[in-house]
């Protein structure tokens, strides 16, 4: 028999016996080795759970859930070889095993020894890359990668929200989706937890969205941003005072400072320059800074970036109390 021939009809069994794992098409196959391993990292967390759900869902008895930080390697020949008189086949769902390096790193040389009847899902959100057994484990596993949403991927969520939106009987228009992605954020455990409440509103407008949804610190910080710019002093104070108690001062400024250098870039930027690309700056973000750039001009734009760069500089130094210093840099920016 040809090795073709064997391979496809092996093939051909192993999709039929394991066809609660076809979703994700993770069988592959190394020699004669079929193996049912996968390995999902990043750190959307969200779709990672739903992977994980489908799987479990589908699968014809009880997952074992390992945390992966407290293995030894005395457990693994039973976890990935061992048996069970209660069941044909094992689903064993492993967290965090590359945080254990002891057994990580061992964990190559045992993975072509699973046994067939053992299907192995491993979950590591943020694995280090640079690493010997990173790169040996990615050679013999399906890797499946779930990074979160950047700055870039704002179409992508809104779409999303429209469709997560009518699982929950919520008819959403685009307007509503991007006003709900703004207010907040990019993150989808909180974009779920959002469209649940929204969901149960009688109107959804975004009125009403605004009333029970609180703004994410990205959206307040466009908006003090812009305040700022605007000259609006007093506006700039009562929303410094309001954040205080709820914001981090260190967290806050970095994400201002951020704006600061994304201004800085879009009123410097030449015709054949495009920093929504070099710098990763949304579109949309791009779009309202370059009428603020273009009307403050690239040497105003740079000596507010240098502000904020002397700010920073004092806060290491804890030369006054962080807000204080946060707002004698944004009421700088019209001087």
């Amino acid at each position: 028999m040809s090795p073709l021939r064997y391979n496809n009809r092996e093939t051909a069994r192993c999709r039929s016996r394991y066809a609660y794992l076809s979703v994700l098409s993770v069988t592959i196959n190394i020699g004669y080795t079929y193996l049912m391993i996968t390995w999902f990292t990043g750190e959307n967390t969200f779709d990672i759970q739903q992977a994980v759900a489908a799987i479990v869902d589908t699968f014809d008895g009880n997952a074992e859930r390992i945390d992966g930080t407290t293995l030894e390697l005395k457990h693994i020949p039973d976890l990935l070889m061992g048996g069970t008189l209660f069941a044909e086949k094992r689903l064993v769902i492993i967290k965090d095993l590359s945080q254990n390096g002891a057994v990580w790193e061992k964990l190559p040389e045992w993975i072509g020894r699973t046994s067939d009847d053992i299907d192995v899902v491993l979950i590591d959100s943020k694995p280090d890359k640079r690493t010997n057994g990173y790169k040996e484990v990615k050679k013999r596993v399906v890797l499946k990668e779930f990074p979160i949403w950047r700055d870039r991927d704002q179409s992508l969520a809104e779409t999303w929200v429209v469709k997560h939106a009518e699982t929950l009987g919520l008819k959403l228009d685009k307007k509503l989706a991007h006003h709900i992605v703004a207010r907040i954020g990019l993150e989808k455990w909180q974009l779920a937890n959002g469209l649940e409440k929204i969901a149960l509103l009688k109107t959804v407008t975004v009125e009403t969205i605004n009333d029970i949804i609180d703004p994410n610190p990205t959206e307040n910080v466009f908006r003090l941003f812009e305040l700022a710019l605007d000259n609006r002093r007093q506006a700039v104070h009562d929303m410094i005072r309001a954040l205080e108690p709820v914001e981090d001062p260190y967290k806050l400024f970095a994400l201002l400072s951020s704006q600061a250098l994304q201004l800085a870039v879009v009123a410097n930027a030449g015709p054949n320059d495009n920093p929504t690309k070099d710098f990763d700056i949304h579109p949309y973000v791009a779009e309202k800074l370059s009428h603020r750039g273009k009307r403050l001009g690239a040497r105003r734009s740079a000596r507010i970036l240098a502000a904020f760069a002397q700010t920073d500089a004092d806060m290491k130094r804890s030369k006054a109390e962080p807000w204080l210093l946060i707002e004698r840099t944004l009421l700088s920016m019209t001087q």
